[in-house]
């Protein structure tokens, strides 16, 4: 089955406080990508609902979405602030979702996402409005990680291309080609995503380095947005593996692992293995 709705994962962008702590480093999403994520819901009259479950500070970053929309010109916008099981089944909730134009993720924990929302009456009604209605599914970071099938709920980014670097769990499945990491380049990601796509070889790794997303249409082809890179991991031709006969701790060989390095308004083809890259020539585009 072919859905019909648009998934728009991004790979977040922090505010550069002095601080390290959550409260010093929103989310924050570059004007030209949110307002991507408007025209993609139908513009300015779209019902929205943020769910900041992923994020320890669930009322500032709320407050920040609201200000952020309210920038492009979007007065409906819902905040939908789910803490636990029950209100994941909560009819309201589940009629807000009903009405929604586009439903959009925070960052923080995806592993929160799914402990309260996957495998819920929400959830299904938003699985079912993503396959059958052309609703857009956005989010950031933590938010953008949570779509895939198979997550990324964690893991070292400094023991590099060893096993146990990274550490999976049952995601969202919005899209079950795809294994998706955010903060890609700043953070150092590379070798968790290669081992990630090791364990599922038949997925394609995407890396998404900050204030760059995809635009993923029918699950099948995607475009670049934003001002940044995305990383693409294609483990289909893989001539040498060794990720499951090794023990934790042990440096993986990952031979033919085919690699794209793609940026604003490059697009592929998932069904097909496809790039297409934009001319050289090509103007630069912000949105």
């Amino acid at each position: 089955m072919t859905e019909k709705g648009t998934l728009i994962p991004i790979g977040g962008n922090e505010d550069k406080g002095i601080e390290t702590g959550e409260q010093y480093h929103l989310e924050f999403i570059q004007e030209s990508i949110l307002s991507r994520v408007v025209s993609e819901s139908g513009g300015k009259e779209a019902q929205i609902v943020v769910i900041p479950t992923a994020s320890s500070i669930p009322k500032e970053v709320s407050d920040s979405y609201l200000k952020a929309f309210a920038k492009l010109g979007c007065s409906k916008v819902h905040i939908m602030d789910i803490r636990d099981k029950k209100e994941s089944e909560d009819p309201k909730n589940i009629e807000w979702i009903g009405k929604a134009q586009c439903v959009m993720f925070s960052g923080g924990n995806q592993s929160k996402i799914t402990k309260e929302i996957r495998s819920t009456s929400l959830h299904k009604v938003l699985m079912e409005r993503y396959k059958k209605d052309s609703l857009v599914v956005a989010g950031t970071s933590a938010g953008a990680m949570c779509m895939s099938s198979e997550m990324i709920a964690g893991g070292s980014s400094t023991e590099s291309f060893i096993k146990g670097a990274v550490k999976m769990d049952m995601g969202m499945g919005f899209i079950s080609n795809l294994i998706i990491d955010s903060h890609f380049i700043r953070r150092g990601r590379f070798g968790r995503l290669a081992e990630a796509v090791a364990k599922y070889p038949e997925m394609m790794g995407i890396g998404l380095a900050e204030d760059t997303g995809l635009v993923i249409k029918n699950s099948s082809t995607f475009e670049v947005i934003g001002s940044g890179m995305v990383i693409m991991f294609d483990p289909r031709k893989l001539k040498h593996n060794n990720e499951k006969i090794l023990e934790k701790g042990t440096p993986m060989s990952l031979i033919n692992l085919k690699t794209h390095v793609l940026a604003n308004g490059d697009r592929f083809n998932l069904k097909r293995g496809k790039v297409k890259v934009l001319p050289l020539n090509a103007p630069f585009l912000t949105s």
